[in-house]
């Protein structure tokens, strides 16, 4: 997990070891929507987080699709993590194709570790078995999202995706970041950029 954590800090960010911010670039802290001319069937409907995006490409966290049958307990237990009765069962999230073995946590900024890499004033992204532990003791962050696996895209590579209309995007707001419920996701991000779905082509290319 430390050398996908580097490439966060690499991009953009704040690298918690040293408390020194790093200047934010392009879509750190936005969503991207996956538009109905998506061609890839693994975004369909996909709702990302863009955890950094810069000259070096993009990495984000798919915010509205469970991983599966994974769940939280299931996954204390291939980690050894003890846990009792009062540990939360939070999601296990799909967080996207790439390296699905690896684990992040996106969370609330209040909690800080070594490890955690700050996005905003509004998110941080960890991938420490430390932090897993800390939840399941009930020290953990104030909201989180429990994922395997990432999205990611090389240099140049979200800026064709973009051009060619298969994502639309919009600043990050908390409640649709954290929210529980999965399955609109996708409809209230397409309403706060305020555009309907029907109204969208599902072709996608330049006009």
């Amino acid at each position: 997990m430390k050398d996908i954590i580097s490439r966060i800090r690499k991009i953009g960010g704040t690298d918690a070891k040293a408390g020194l911010p790093i200047k934010p670039s392009w879509l750190t802290g936005h969503f991207l929507v996956a538009t109905p001319g998506m061609l890839d069937p693994r975004f369909t409907r996909a709702v990302i987080y863009i955890c950094s995006h810069g000259p070096s490409g993009a990495m984000g966290l798919v915010v509205n699709r469970l991983f599966g049958e994974a769940d939280f307990p299931m996954l204390l237990e291939q980690l050894n993590v003890e846990h009792s009765t009062n540990t939360p069962d939070i999601p296990v999230q799909f967080g996207g194709p790439v390296e699905m073995g690896r684990g992040f946590v996106l969370h609330s900024s209040e909690y800080l570790r070594e490890g955690t890499t700050r996005i905003d004033d509004m998110a941080s992204v960890t991938a420490t078995v430390e932090i897993i532990s800390d939840i399941a003791d009930g020290k953990g962050p104030v909201r989180a999202i429990m994922t395997l696996g990432y999205a990611g895209w090389g240099v140049g590579q979200l800026e064709e995706e973009l051009k060619n209309n298969g994502w639309l995007t919009v600043v990050a707001d908390e409640e649709l970041l954290f929210d529980s419920d999965l399955d609109s996701k996708w409809d209230r991000a397409m309403a706060k950029i305020g555009i309907s779905p029907a109204m969208l082509s599902t072709t996608q290319g330049n006009a």
